[in-house]
């Protein structure tokens, strides 16, 4: 566990990762990585549980909440455990007010930060043989691999 690393820089890695995220084709890891280090950093006490805020985003039409939590100068949303709807207070709707500022940091620093911090090690992804033809449509060109000069050919013309 690494406690070297300023509290501001997790801030705006933890910012980075959850920004990246939004737009993620799958964003299931950078969600999981802003998990683990929110989660570690409430139980170090370096991060401040506010309240809960309805989603701005029901899952099948049903309202749901999160947490809202503050680490440096930055907000973030988690889920919430059962505990938390006994001991904190029900903000209401997600509040505009609770901006964070605006940072530059490469997602791929981002993560080195978090990764250091969590003493994670980012695993390799396997490499997975690519297909040559994707579509059952494809007909491979015969173009250069004709044999030349051509064979003579047993039919009768």
């Amino acid at each position: 566990m690494e406690q070297n690393i300023p509290l501001n820089e997790l801030a705006k890695a933890l910012y980075s990762i959850n920004r990246h995220a939004k737009t993620a084709p799958e964003p299931q890891h950078l969600y999981l990585l802003k998990k683990e280090a929110i989660s570690r950093l409430l139980q170090e006490k370096r991060a401040v549980k506010v309240g809960l805020h309805f989603s701005d985003r029901p899952r099948m039409s049903n309202q749901h909440s999160t947490l809202l939590v503050k680490v440096d100068e930055y907000y973030f949303h988690v889920p919430p455990t059962k505990e938390d709807f006994k001991e904190l207070e029900h903000l209401g709707r997600l509040d505009q007010n609770y901006r964070n500022p605006q940072t530059k940091m490469s997602l791929g620093q981002a993560k080195r930060i978090v990764y250091r911090y969590l003493d994670w090690k980012p695993k390799k992804k396997p490499q997975v043989s690519k297909k040559r033809y994707k579509s059952s449509y494809f007909t491979p060109s015969s173009l250069g691999k004709m044999e030349w000069p051509p064979a003579k050919s047993h039919r009768n013309y």
